[in-house]
């Protein structure tokens, strides 16, 4: 290996970082506690170590992008609004905005969220792609089983544009296993013979696709794990090519009919290793079907899971990060959900925004230089090789059932699913997992952003239970629409802060008791600290709230935590809790009148519910 200091001469005079230099260095930050503190585990149990050795190698030249344009992914555009013209309009925009391609959404598939282009009416691409130029512009379609014809609708738009159909930059979108996760889902032989007499038809005409689509964003949706989106994808790559091969496709060329469609999501260290752990393991599945691997087409787009309603504007951050990670892991295309896509649909200036994210990453960042940038760095390689390996299993785990057709039907996905999103869940819930904006720095007199319809409550009933979509955010929403309707009817839910003591004993908690309590709406009243359980109880009775949190150091809470409770008590408090753990005196505390105890830790959600409730029947 090359000394670095060959390189980079400057470094020839800093002293080189041994592992256990690092780790003397981390304990003494630490303060002696063990090293192990800072390992942390994914949802599928992979350890994610401080420091991992660094491997040799990276991702060979096979699993590396197919990207039309070196150092350039394709930025493609949304488009899912419910009406031909303005989808139109849209389209322009973004085209003479800087979007490269355009990913076309249609009501009912797996990348609608609640709005999406109507596949029953005639001749919709013609007016959505009225004066778009095929030949200048990449499509994606995102299309339900019941809009198959849409592809044909296509076709033609291309035969009489005049572009050679080998020439156009066409995913066509058929995804027959994804039907399987809805309600009343087809079978699935129906359903992928029908797919591919399709994908046979277009390539016929010349097309080079890819046709049918693997796509793990609704695994990711519903909460899955990473190795459970991976096991998704083999499995269903490995059902088209069973289909390839008995509809007397020659294998070769028939496996570059799949593209893959996977969600990126914040998580910007395993959505890296995610994506290349996908091109790792689908050139091992075509090595096993006595393939030489060739690359994969990816298509990334910004995680549905992550969106959140309140304070919006964080999911641009969080968009952002997704971009980036997405585009390091080796997609080929990406698009981008814009921030208020879960309170409704886009207007022009989100819109404009979720573009920007990708044009300013690819032209200013110049994010796409370099190839695997990732690659030959140790936490990420093992992270891709832990989610090749796990993903793997479970893989054949479902082929030696049946395959993941068989696991969708008889249940043990959404099954399997369901145990990690009620992980996620609870995470979100005791802020384990914290949510900036909603558990953590929430913003109760933020504005909501405009956006051109409210999304409905019911778009998702399509979708088997399991598999219904999710958003980690939606608990503390629905606690903050609870509030909100408080408000609306006059009922202000205050809890007046109990502080005792100076402002350095009491600032802390009632800073984390604002926030905490904020989470759900609920403002509070802090008046400043008090010497005395008789002062405090004082200004309580004078604030008009019904609610008091008790905030101060354990040492205080020793000496005058009972005497404040009794006090409040007496002053007409009908709730109060304490801002802290539970401590030996807890069983005195309950019988003087404590309700509970706000903590790091605690579950917010059935808290924020308890209190609320509270508000409700007053």
């Amino acid at each position: 290996m090359t000394d670095s200091s060959d390189i980079f001469p400057f470094g020839a005079a800093f002293e080189s970082a041994s592992d256990s230099t690092w780790r003397a260095l981390a304990e003494k930050a630490l303060r002696g506690a063990p090293l192990e503190r800072l390992t942390s585990r994914s949802a599928d149990g992979i350890e994610i170590q401080p420091l991992h050795p660094v491997p040799a190698g990276g991702l060979s030249g096979i699993a590396r992008p197919v990207r039309k344009q070196p150092g350039q992914w394709s930025v493609l555009a949304r488009i899912d609004h419910t009406e031909p013209a303005a989808a139109n309009r849209q389209a322009l925009a973004d085209i003479e905005g800087g979007a490269l391609g355009l990913h076309l959404v249609f009501a009912g598939s797996g990348g609608a969220f609640g709005f999406g282009l109507p596949g029953d009416k005639r001749d919709v691409l013609r007016q959505v792609l009225a004066n778009v130029d095929p030949a200048q512009v990449a499509i994606a379609l995102d299309i339900p089983a019941s809009a198959s014809a849409i592809a044909q609708e296509l076709a033609v738009l291309v035969a009489d544009s005049g572009l050679n159909p080998s020439s156009a930059q066409i995913s066509f979108g058929f995804d027959p296993l994804g039907t399987l996760m809805h309600n009343e889902a087809p079978a699935i032989g129906p359903t992928l013979a029908s797919a591919l007499e399709q994908a046979k038809a277009l390539s016929g005409l010349g097309f080079e696709g890819p046709f049918l689509c693997a796509d793990a964003r609704p695994v990711h949706a519903a909460g899955g794990s990473e190795v459970q989106e991976l096991a998704y994808l083999l499995g269903t790559s490995a059902a088209c090519l069973r289909g390839y091969e008995k509809a007397g496709l020659d294998l070769p060329d028939a496996r570059s009919f799949t593209g893959f469609r996977i969600a990126a999501d914040a998580d910007q260290f395993l959505t890296i290793a995610k994506l290349r752990a996908l091109r790792r393991l689908i050139a091992r599945l075509e090595e096993a079907c006595g393939l030489v691997p060739k690359p994969i087409a990816i298509h990334a787009e910004t995680a549905w899971r992550m969106t959140s309603r309140t304070d919006p504007w964080v999911n641009v951050l969080r968009t952002t990060v997704a971009v980036f990670s997405a585009v390091a892991g080796g997609t080929d295309s990406v698009s981008v959900l814009p921030h208020t896509q879960a309170i409704g649909l886009p207007d022009a200036a989100a819109r404009r925004l979720a573009r920007n994210v990708q044009l300013v990453l690819q032209e200013e960042s110049r994010l796409a230089q370099v190839d695997d940038p990732a690659g030959g760095a140790g936490g990420i390689e093992a992270l891709t090789d832990a989610l090749c390996h796990k993903a793997w299993a479970l893989f054949q785990h479902h082929e030696a059932n049946g395959g993941i057709a068989s696991a969708i039907a008889n249940g043990s996905f959404g099954k399997d699913i369901a145990i990690i999103r009620e992980q996620r869940t609870k995470q979100a819930a005791t802020a384990r997992a914290p949510l900036t904006g909603t558990s953590a720095f929430p913003d109760i007199a933020e504005v909501t952003p405009d956006v051109e319809t409210p999304i409905s409550d019911n778009w998702d009933r399509r979708y088997i239970d399991t598999f219904r979509p999710v958003r980690l955010s939606a608990p503390f929403e629905d606690l903050r629409a609870r509030t909100a309707t408080l408000k609306d009817a006059g009922k202000l839910p205050h809890v007046f802060l109990a502080n005792l003591g100076p402002l350095a004993e009491y600032n802390a908690r009632a800073n984390f008791a604002a926030n905490f309590l904020a989470a759900g709406g609920i403002e509070t009243v802090n008046s400043g600290g008090f010497d005395t359980p008789a002062e405090v109880a004082e200004a309580f009775a004078k604030s008009g709230c019904a609610v008091a949190c008790i905030c101060s150091s354990d040492s205080r809470y020793g000496e005058q935590a009972l005497t404040a409770v009794s006090a409040l008590k007496a002053s007409g408090a009908a709730r109060i809790c304490i801002a802290g753990r539970a401590g030996d005196d807890e069983a005195s505390l309950r019988a003087a009148g404590l309700d509970g105890y706000l903590f790091q830790g605690a579950d917010m959600i059935a808290f924020l519910d308890t209190l609320l409730q509270f508000f409700e029947q007053s």
